[in-house]
């Protein structure tokens, strides 16, 4: 069986016992969700890392919308770009890229401590590429060489089409993070992508240790049905299908398939718990986080629930590797009339339509702020 050192990613020796810092001695790395150039700049980000056990960071076009809509600290590279011919989504992407290259300078002492495991940041590829693999693979391969810093991650979609573009881009050596899983299914067909370009690499004598994780969506679950189901049943969708994922990642790491991998130096692909939010007022702030703590997963937790985990968070017990209750509860859900399997595929085709919104808000936001600054001195 393949064994969890709970030890190994206790990265933050000197660190007071807070929550997140026993999360991170259970062998859970934490992310931030979120990025700024004020995050970057006025020390909050360093800060997180030295006393709250964050080791790694994700983006997506929501979080740079928002950051770039409600702030001026954008505007002077904004201008500039512009000013040089630079429009939409080429602007952004060098825009994004200072922010990306300056979270990932700060994490990489912990990429080195950690030997590559550890201290990630990721950035996506356009999500109007979601069902175009060679488009995919090209803007991930090109992503990541304009970045020049091996701490990052590309995000490509776990759609029918990302797949073939996370096998070949693990096979050029692309350290992806795979977005938009949505089930046991979804992340389990994401690794399959993942190992067979490790695979490959194996049989073509490169090195296969490329880093990834794998993006397995909560929340939007319980979200999506708190109007179908009885009250008994809110915010409990998310955290069995989190627990079905953890068995069958647990399963793929112990199968012989996967330890031919690793005895060949490959890294495994990362179980990663996104969208850990909670958007229930009526429940904890820091439910999914206590619910998912489990050894070799990676949380990427929102800014306001990271700082509440760590003001009033406690950690349980980790989850376990047979899923736990997580089938007899899926199957109340099953009984209250949702089918878990068309509303998997529904949320994925939601959640790409969603960051596509996301996207052109942010492409708007982009062309007024250069317009806007043009003329101005």
């Amino acid at each position: 069986m393949f064994e969890i050192d709970s030890t190994y990613n206790d990265c933050f020796e000197g660190n007071t016992m807070t929550a997140t810092r026993e999360l991170n001695n259970l062998g859970q790395s934490l992310w931030l969700d979120n990025i700024t150039r004020d995050l970057l700049s006025n020390g909050t980000l360093q800060r997180y890392i030295d006393e709250l056990s964050v080791t790694g960071l994700t983006s997506n076009p929501t979080i740079f919308h928002q950051a770039i809509d409600n702030s001026q600290s954008y505007d002077s590279a904004i201008q500039t770009k512009f000013k040089e011919g630079e429009r939409g989504e080429q602007l952004f992407f060098e825009v994004a890229l200072e922010d990306i290259t300056g979270a990932a300078d700060l994490f990489r002492p912990v990429w080195d401590k950690t030997d590559g495991v550890d201290g990630w940041v990721s950035l996506e590829v356009s999500p109007l590429l979601a069902y175009d693999t060679e488009s995919t693979l090209a803007a991930a391969k090109d992503l990541h060489a304009r970045a020049g810093r091996p701490n990052v991650l590309i995000k490509i979609p776990g759609t029918q089409e990302g797949l073939p573009a996370i096998e070949e881009a693990t096979f050029a050596g692309i350290p992806v993070n795979v977005t938009l899983l949505f089930s046991s299914e979804h992340f389990v067909a994401a690794a399959e992508a993942f190992l067979r370009g490790v695979e490959r690499r194996i049989e073509a004598g490169l090195n296969p240790a490329v880093g990834s994780v794998a993006s397995l969506f909560i929340s939007r679950w319980d979200r999506a049905v708190v109007d179908k189901v009885p009250e008994a049943l809110h915010n409990r969708l998310g955290i069995a299908i989190g627990q079905r994922a953890y068995k069958a990642y647990r399963d793929l790491l112990n199968s012989a398939r996967w330890q031919r991998a690793l005895n060949c130096g490959a890294r495994p692909q990362r179980l990663l718990w996104a969208s850990t939010g909670m958007k229930d007022p009526n429940a904890s702030d820091v439910l999914y986080i206590k619910s998912l703590a489990s050894p070799f997963t990676v949380n990427t937790i929102p800014e306001k629930t990271l700082n509440a985990f760590a003001d009033h968070g406690e950690v349980g017990g980790a989850l376990s590797a047979d899923g736990g209750d997580c089938e007899a509860v899926l199957t109340e859900f099953e009984n209250a009339g949702v089918d878990i399997q068309a509303l998997a595929a529904q949320l994925q085709k939601d959640g790409a339509e969603s960051f596509v919104q996301s996207w052109n808000d942010l492409m708007e936001v982009i062309t007024a702020k250069s317009e806007s600054l043009a003329n101005v001195d």
